[in-house]
């Protein structure tokens, strides 16, 4: 079965803060979205966190037909999948109640839909085990906020069939994000092993006494992360080579590089480490809260998106 039917309304399993995020990206690309959660307030809560993502996804850019009203919350499971073109899942990450959750999915969603994860700590080949269709199934797992952060990272299961992966990537695609497909399924998938990669160093140089907390968010934030925004660093390090590009950065440059990457430590993460950050950040934060601090960053974030549309990189 292709999966390529043309997608007009998606349903939203899970409305915690992924959830909710998935649901305000899918409104501002002219879908009709049903969410369900039964946890209480659930949809007071994703209702608000709608209207409060809507300035951002505003400047952003909003589809033709995109708009709030286009929200409607099901009581159950049916009253949320039966129509769905698409069905994006966030709910808890415990495999027992996955494997649940998914056989449910499968039974109830139409045979052509696909049925994409969120998950980004187990694998497809956990979630799909009990489905009747598991070719259908998929991880798309986004970086959070969903409604801002264009990365999916897409993976299947041992049984997910070949068409429903390239759909997947193709419909993800289509409404503006930027899917990656992994051909091996690993525990954090890509982005947070190299988010953990980075942050082993830097705890490793805190807790050596080599620089502090706000000072390593400095290095990062104003040095190679900088970069990093603008394009990835294999192709930094094209850059890296001079007129002789790749091919001088590899042959003069990548041994000392591999020659240090030998020298990275593995830090003790004991209570004291988680102390010292705790307190650095705390005091990095200065009196704002963590909801402050996300608009600043999403302010920022839509600034760099729109510069990177521009120069097409």
């Amino acid at each position: 079965m292709p999966y390529d039917k043309p997608v007009h309304r998606v349903a939203i399993v899970g409305t915690g803060v992924i959830g909710a995020s998935w649901a305000a990206l899918y409104l501002s690309r002219g879908f009709d979205v049903c969410a369900s959660d039964p946890a209480p307030g659930a949809e007071v809560a994703l209702r608000k966190y709608v209207d409060e993502a809507w300035g951002t996804l505003t400047r952003l850019g909003l589809a033709p037909g995109a708009s709030r009203d286009r929200l409607t919350f099901a009581a159950n499971l049916a009253g949320a999948l039966c129509d769905a073109d698409f069905v994006q899942e966030n709910g808890p990450e415990r495999p027992d109640f996955k494997v649940k959750l998914f056989a449910e999915m499968d039974d109830i969603a139409p045979p052509d839909s696909l049925i994409a994860s969120s998950s980004s700590g187990l694998t497809m080949d956990v979630m799909q085990s009990a489905c009747k269709r598991p070719e259908r199934c998929v991880i798309g797992h986004p970086f959070n906020p969903p409604h801002v952060i264009p990365l999916v990272e897409v993976v299947g299961g041992a049984k997910t069939s070949g068409a429903a992966i390239e759909q997947a990537m193709t419909f993800y695609a289509s409404i503006g994000k930027k899917p990656i497909r992994l051909y091996k399924a690993l525990p954090g998938h890509v982005a947070n092993r190299l988010q953990a990669a980075l942050y082993k160093e830097i705890l490793y140089l805190v807790q050596q006494g080599v620089l502090s907390v706000a000072d390593a968010d400095v290095a990062v934030s104003y040095g190679p992360g900088l970069r990093w925004g603008v394009m990835g660093p294999s192709l930094q390090w094209h850059l890296g080579g001079g007129a002789g590009g790749i091919q001088h950065y590899m042959e003069h440059l990548m041994d000392p590089l591999a020659g240090l990457m030998k020298a990275l430590g593995t830090p003790d993460v004991n209570a004291e480490i988680k102390k010292t950050v705790s307190d650095a950040v705390l005091k990095e934060a200065g009196g704002r809260s963590v909801d402050q601090l996300a608009q600043k960053e999403n302010e920022v974030l839509v600034g760099l998106l729109a510069l990177r549309a521009k120069a097409s990189l």
